[in-house]
C-alpha cells in the first residue's frame, strides 16, 4: 500500500484534502499513530478535502470523545485516546453511528479494532524527524467483529 511522506503540517493537511477525494460517501478510516504524530492535522485536511469545514474549525476530540462536522456530507471524528474498557466504547453507539452515510475518522481506533467495521482504511502516522511524517494507508484483511457490551 501506499507510504506518502511530508515535511510540514501544511503538506500533511493537503495530504489529507487529496485522500479525501478517493473516500466513498461512507468510509471507516482509524488514524494510528503516537501522540503527536499529526493524527489531528491529517483529520484537518480530510475534512477540509470533503468540504464539510475548514481547517481551523477541526480540532482533536480528546475530551468530547466525538465531533460532527457538515450537513449535506457527514463526518464524524472520534477519539478512543480516553477510553479504556469495551463498556466504555459501548457507551458512544458507534453501532448506530456505523449504520449512517458518512465518513469516520477515528484517532486511536487501534485500541479496539475488533468493534471496527472490517471494510475499514488504516492510516499510520510516523514522525520522522521534527515535523516530517511517513503516511502509510492500508486495507487491512477483514477481521471477525465483536458485539459492543
Amino acid at each position: 500500500m501506499p507510504v506518502f511522506r511530508t515535511a510540514s503540517e501544511e503538506e500533511t493537511i493537503a495530504l489529507g484534502e487529496k485522500l479525501a477525494r478517493q473516500l466513498p460517501r461512507r468510509a471507516v478510516v482509524l488514524l494510528i499513530g503516537n501522540l503527536g504524530a499529526g493524527k489531528t492535522t491529517l483529520a484537518k485536511g480530510i475534512v477540509k478535502g470533503l468540504e464539510v469545514a475548514a481547517p481551523e474549525e477541526v480540532s482533536s476530540p480528546t475530551f468530547t470523545l466525538i465531533h460532527e462536522y457538515g450537513q449535506s456530507r457527514r463526518v464524524y471524528h472520534i477519539d478512543f485516546y480516553r477510553l479504556e474498557t469495551a463498556r466504555e466504547l459501548a457507551t458512544l453507539g458507534l453501532e448506530e453511528l456505523f449504520d449512517r452515510e458518512a465518513v469516520f475518522l477515528i484517532e486511536w481506533g487501534e485500541r479496539f479494532p475488533e468493534y471496527m467495521p472490517a471494510e475499514r482504511l488504516e492510516i499510520r502516522l510516523r514522525e520522522v524527524q521534527g515535523d516530517e511524517r511517513e503516511i502509510e494507508v492500508t486495507v487491512p484483511a477483514p477481521t471477525r467483529g465483536a458485539e459492543l457490551i
